[in-house]
């Protein structure tokens, strides 16, 4: 099988190890790619936006599978493109992607399929925003009704913060969804899934915030970990049965049938689990840490869901132990960063116990390797628990030099504790 990834984060460089792994792949070529995922991938330059582009590197490599990586190619309709010209493509179509493109679409599908989230609101005229604010807090949850790579929320018990928030992307033109804050810890579940077939990989837990103890503002993700020693077997259950097949079924009701990777967001809070948001591909940073433990072939597994053959295939089996990733941002991020630092220390590790993925890093004439985005490197730690898997991409990530950089110390650190009537309402 020759698979071809579309993407250049370190999301789509965890996606090509993980193909590398499957004894069926005899070829993996990514685009644009990044210089660390070149080392393990042929790499094409392509707009991945561009629907005629894409397909005609489809063609010019004879994929037999294209994996769509971001979010925005989703949104954009790119997978319909390609699959219109005969590839099976691992990735929703612009319809089902909606899911994650419109906030207010994901709203009214979830409303359908009875599946709980937090009460909402659309505000899209300045003169409403007050009044609509009202009607929430103490503390508020202010969204960009579209996509916004992760930092389009502000969450705050600050009125004024929130106010300023929604009246800056309404300004921008941005409708904005206003939401009630849905309490306990969150968790990100993300599911194969092929029409109404649903197969969930395993749960990790995300952190947004850009300081320690999760302070300072929303990040695209800052670490994750899985899986999670805290959440229960039988609300894993819940989540898929109450929440994502029945969204599955009712995007296949609507005649959008979603084929590819389904994320649910949650909290899982003293009503039980509440979806805070759905994303329609592999959640970053979250990705890097699942894939590190997965024990079955990924390419089989990708390109029966594209096929439509999910249910004949085996579930995924996993390895036992731990894995946490942890992002090196840098200086000044989440806010512009700066770039075109040199970067040392950061040549992949691959004995099994630690990886150095590229999220956004570039190359100059003299082969050196430098920042070129906001994330920079994720270190990957695996060991046989949480605390050992900490140690090693903690151990790790000290070896890696980057003027100005920054990373959260406390990833995968934090008891986490499930309300308790959460648990007992089971």
């Amino acid at each position: 099988m020759r698979v071809l990834v579309i993407g250049s984060g370190a999301r789509e460089h965890a996606l090509v190890l993980a193909l590398r792994r499957d004894p069926s792949v005899t070829a993996v070529i990514a685009a644009p790619g990044n210089p660390g995922i070149g080392q393990q991938a042929e790499l094409r330059q392509v707009d991945p936006c561009s629907a005629e582009a894409v397909v005609a590197l489809a063609t010019d490599v004879a994929a037999d599978l294209v994996v769509i990586g971001p979010e925005v190619p989703l949104v954009l309709g790119i997978a319909d493109a390609v699959r219109a010209a005969g590839f099976p493509v691992f990735g929703p179509s612009a319809d089902a992607a909606r899911i994650e493109g419109s906030k207010a679409f994901a709203k009214d599908v979830m409303a359908a399929a009875g599946v709980r989230t937090a009460h909402s609101e659309i505000v899209d005229n300045p003169a409403d925003l007050d009044a609509a604010l009202d009607r929430f807090g103490p503390t508020w949850v202010v969204k960009d009704d579209g996509l916004a790579a992760g930092k389009g929320v502000v969450v705050t018990a600050d009125r004024r913060a929130a106010r300023d928030h929604g009246a800056e992307l309404l300004e921008q033109g941005h409708p904005v969804l206003l939401e009630s804050f849905l309490d306990g810890p969150e968790v990100s579940l993300f599911c194969l899934v092929d029409g109404e077939t649903v197969v969930p990989l395993l749960p990790a837990q995300d952190h947004k915030r850009v300081g320690d103890g999760d302070s300072g503002p929303n990040t695209g993700g800052m670490g994750a970990y899985t899986p999670l020693p805290w959440l229960p077997a039988e609300t894993l259950t819940e989540i898929v049965e109450d929440v994502v097949k029945p969204v599955a079924a009712e995007l296949v009701r609507r005649g959008s049938a979603f084929s590819g990777l389904l994320y649910a967001g949650l909290a899982v809070g003293s009503n039980g689990p509440a979806v805070v948001e759905f994303n329609c591909r592999f959640g970053d940073p979250e990705t890097q840490a699942v894939l590190a433990l997965l024990d079955s072939p990924f390419a089989e597994l990708l390109h029966a869901t594209a096929t439509g053959r999910l249910a004949e295939v085996e579930p995924p089996r996993w390895k036992d132990g731990a894995a946490i990733t942890v992002v090196l941002a840098a200086e000044n991020y989440p806010a512009r960063p700066r770039t075109g630092d040199v970067i040392t220390g950061a040549e992949d590790s691959l004995d099994g116990d630690t990886l150095v993925l590229h999220a956004g890093t570039g190359q100059r004439e003299d082969k050196a390797l430098v920042s070129a985005g906001g994330r920079v490197l994720n270190v990957v730690g695996v060991g046989a628990d949480l605390a050992q898997a900490r140690e090693r991409a903690y151990t790790r990530l000290a070896q890696i030099k980057l003027p100005g950089s920054h990373f959260r110390t406390d990833i995968g650190a934090t008891e986490v504790v499930i309300p308790e009537r959460a648990v007992a309402a089971e």
